[in-house]
């Protein structure tokens, strides 16, 4: 047995481990997990089901990743959980497999921050460089998109989609889809404008930032249907591609847009 690997784990025939992978005490890791190389799992973690972790990730102690979804409809079959690269899962996270009734994985991208007491429940969709904030919770088939940062303890619907570059406030509640772009606040949660710091440490200019608050009072103050806002939507997308983000979220809204 390796020498990263402490006595103490136990690591059941079948598991792929990449040769360099730490593995501390008293974890689990079951027979259908594979792990990539520079990754390390603290101490008292289980890692179970048919679960990918990509290379350079970082998970904390007490961890419980790829355990079968918290659907009573769930009669065993064969699905996954899926993990990119450097992410940083902290402390006492839950991430479940996904559910056949959906695509049957639950995917998590890469250089993902994900704090202490996460939940990511079966067939969500987390994208790239997301943080998620303690004790935040993912209800079933819920979509996060690139850069979205949701603050502590938001809740979060099923079926709901947040966008990318979202901001969500300590506590908020998000019953329906949040827009690209929007800060969010409340219970339930709705646009308290764009998240315009977040875009300008992203490398946005000054005019880009612009047409995104101008794409905003288009959506949300102009008092148009959502119809006619999304027809003079694309017209700005043509003049600034960023706008696009915005235009395809509300072709493919699922709960409804929060406005």
């Amino acid at each position: 047995m390796s020498m990263r690997i402490h006595p103490t784990a136990i690591v059941e025939p079948g598991a792929e481990l990449a040769e360099d992978v730490e593995v501390g005490a008293y974890t689990l890791i079951g027979p259908g997990v594979k792990i990539g190389p520079g990754s390390s799992i603290g101490p008292h973690c289980v890692i179970r089901g048919l679960t990918e972790i990509g290379r350079d990730n970082r998970i904390f102690q007490f961890c419980s990743i790829g355990e079968v979804p918290q659907d009573k409809k769930y009669a065993g079959e064969p699905t996954r959980l899926v993990i990119g690269d450097r992410n940083t899962i902290r402390e006492f996270c839950t991430f479940n497999c996904g559910t056949v009734q959906d695509g049957g994985v639950t995917r998590i991208g890469s250089d993902n921050w994900i704090m202490a007491y996460v939940h990511v429940a079966h067939d969500c969709l987390v994208g790239d460089q997301v943080i998620i904030a303690n004790s935040s919770q993912l209800a079933g088939h819920v979509s996060i998109g690139d850069h979205a940062i949701l603050g502590g303890f938001t809740g979060v619907h099923q079926f709901c989609s947040i966008g990318a570059h979202c901001i969500t406030s300590v506590g908020s509640v998000v019953l329906q889809d949040i827009a690209p772009f929007v800060m969010a606040a409340g219970n339930p949660a709705g646009p308290k404008g764009i998240n315009s710091e977040g875009l300008r440490r992203r490398g946005h200019d000054a005019e880009t930032v612009q047409a995104v608050k101008r794409a905003y009072r288009t959506l949300y103050r102009s008092g148009l249907p959502l119809e006619e806002a999304r027809v003079e939507l694309e017209r700005q997308a043509a003049e600034v591609p960023l706008i696009g983000l915005l235009t395809a979220f509300i072709a493919a809204q699922r709960r409804g847009l929060a406005r």
